[in-house]
């Protein structure tokens, strides 16, 4: 079996998540054979470092031994087991966990299977919260522009980035859109603290206007991760959480991509000292392994649903595979790797690393931007560095940063014209030299053109 016969068979049946296939007329499809680490190894031998975690999921490589061996365990005591009405230790020990890890208050969890199907619990919770308390009239959500919760339709409707969202327009509910804190449009000299309270106002003043019919505010703390990886500060986190107080509004923080370390602490939000009313959790939750999602929420909330059943106050919401045993015990392993390797404190070097490596970008005279928050690192290539003009999306500069990388046995995956590092947290500090050594020809090969 060899690369050509594989994708020549997948293209004849299969259709992949946000692609556009007839670019495989062209572009060859990479079937891979096998994982270990932080390297895929194709059907030709050709190996690749994945520095964007598989679309951001695996934390500690692939074919991980420690999660593995859970796994196999797992599979020998129980696969699964409908989840209404059963229960099964593993998933009470992962619940016990995200409580216990998860900032104070949210002691509450209700699984699901993906990141946007935590999304639109997160939102029917909060609706269904409000209704049940009498306020009927609380039907919309605040949402910050450039934001995206997923691809499912409330999610979807919640989130900002038009080229998901367009499309589908038709389909969604009307949410209440905020000017958003992202640090890259602030002024020269101004900070990223200052900019971030400047523009917390947007948020005041809608807030103040909607709060009556409004259920809650949906945000991805501190990094807009599929928005182009733009960042900010986590005053404005701090801000948001006094004003939802302030105004009876719901904080939903979607920490699906930036949960588990991405930031440099376990979660995001505990860079501003908060709590959410909802945290919706994923990706990194089962170490890339399985798919899984996690809504952890207050008692408060809870109890606004507990009643006697002839009340029809239940929360009826369900997946197939609510908290599957396979994907609770993967969790639960990926927990364990957290606490017993002391990650969040070991992950510092390998933060520090990235800026090292990041360092001659700066100055690059098609970079306008390079930007770090924790283990993410976004470079943002522009036509025109002083005036900070894009190149045309039509040219797709960053497609070929990535076909450059791919040759050089990098898989790199830009959004639109930013290239991104997002890599797993067992990638040395001589690989991320590599990463950047790559990223930096392949802009030089990506703006040849």
């Amino acid at each position: 079996m060899n690369n050509k016969i594989l994708a020549n068979r997948d293209l004849a049946v299969l259709w992949h998540p946000c692609t556009q296939m007839k670019d495989h007329e062209n572009l060859p499809m990479i079937p891979i054979k096998t994982g270990r680490g932080v390297w895929l190894e194709d059907f030709d031998g050709k190996r690749y470092l994945d520095a964007v975690s598989s679309w951001w999921v695996n934390l500690f490589g692939h074919a991980n031994p420690i999660i593995n061996a859970a796994l196999k365990e797992q599979l020998d005591t129980l696969e699964h087991v409908i989840f209404a009405g059963f229960t099964h230790e593993t998933g009470i020990k992962l619940a016990e966990k995200l409580v216990d890890i998860t900032p104070a208050g949210l002691n509450r969890c209700f699984y699901a299977d993906n990141g946007s199907a935590a999304v639109e619990v997160a939102l029917k919770m909060s609706f269904h919260y409000w209704r049940n308390g009498g306020q009927t009239q609380k039907t919309k959500f605040i949402t910050l522009e450039n934001s995206y919760h997923g691809e499912t339709l409330g999610a979807l409707a919640v989130g900002n980035v038009a080229l998901y969202k367009e499309t589908y327009a038709p389909l969604l509910m009307d949410v209440i859109t905020v000017p958003g804190p992202d640090c890259y449009f602030r002024e020269v000299g101004e900070t990223w603290a200052e900019y971030s309270t400047r523009r917390f106002t947007l948020m005041e003043q809608a807030l103040q206007q909607h709060a009556g019919t409004v259920c809650a505010v949906i945000i991805e703390p501190l990094v807009q991760c599929a928005g182009s990886m733009r960042m900010y500060d986590p005053v404005y986190l701090k801000l948001l959480r006094q004003a939802c107080d302030k105004y009876g509004v719901h904080l939903i923080a979607d920490e699906i991509a930036v949960g588990f370390g991405r930031t440099g602490t376990l979660f995001a939000c505990e860079q501003a000292s908060i709590s959410p009313d909802f945290l919706c959790l994923s990706k990194g939750l089962t170490g890339g392994y399985l798919p899984l999602s996690a809504v952890l929420t207050t008692d408060n909330i809870y109890q606004a649903f507990y009643a006697d059943y002839t009340q029809l106050t239940a929360f009826l919401h369900s997946h197939s595979y609510t908290g599957n045993a396979l994907a609770c015990r993967a969790a639960l392993a990926t927990i364990g790797i957290f606490q017993q390797d002391n990650v969040i404190n070991k992950n510092q070097r390998l933060i520090a690393k990235l800026a090292e490596v990041a360092v001659r970008f700066h100055d690059h005279p098609n970079v306008a931007e390079v930007r770090q928050t924790g283990m993410i690192l976004a470079i943002e290539l522009v036509k025109n560095k002083a005036t900070r003009e894009p190149f045309a999306w039509q040219e797709r500069r960053g497609l070929k940063v990535y076909q450059y990388a791919l040759a050089q046995g990098v898989l790199l995956r830009p959004l639109g014209n930013v290239i991104y590092f997002m890599p797993p947290y067992v990638i040395t500090e001589a690989e991320l030299e590599l990463l950047a050594e790559v990223a930096w020809h392949g802009i030089q090969y990506a703006l040849k053109g």
